[in-house]
């Protein structure tokens, strides 16, 4: 499933990078620590890589 947003996107591309061990969990904060706990790397992954052109900055 791709993102909706933009801010959904940089918040998964954040949780997928501290889920490979490349940044700290302890730097992420709101969507992107949620993101972490409740997804698998390759949900992350999709969601992450998805385009961003088109894409609102915000979905209420």
């Amino acid at each position: 499933m791709p993102a909706k947003s933009k801010a959904q996107q940089k918040a998964a591309g954040a949780a997928l990078s501290a889920k490979r061990g490349e940044t700290d969990k302890e730097d992420l904060q709101g969507a992107s620590r949620d993101m972490y706990d409740s997804m698998t790397e390759d949900q992350l992954e999709d969601f992450a890589s998805s385009d961003r052109k088109g894409k609102p900055e915000h979905v209420k």
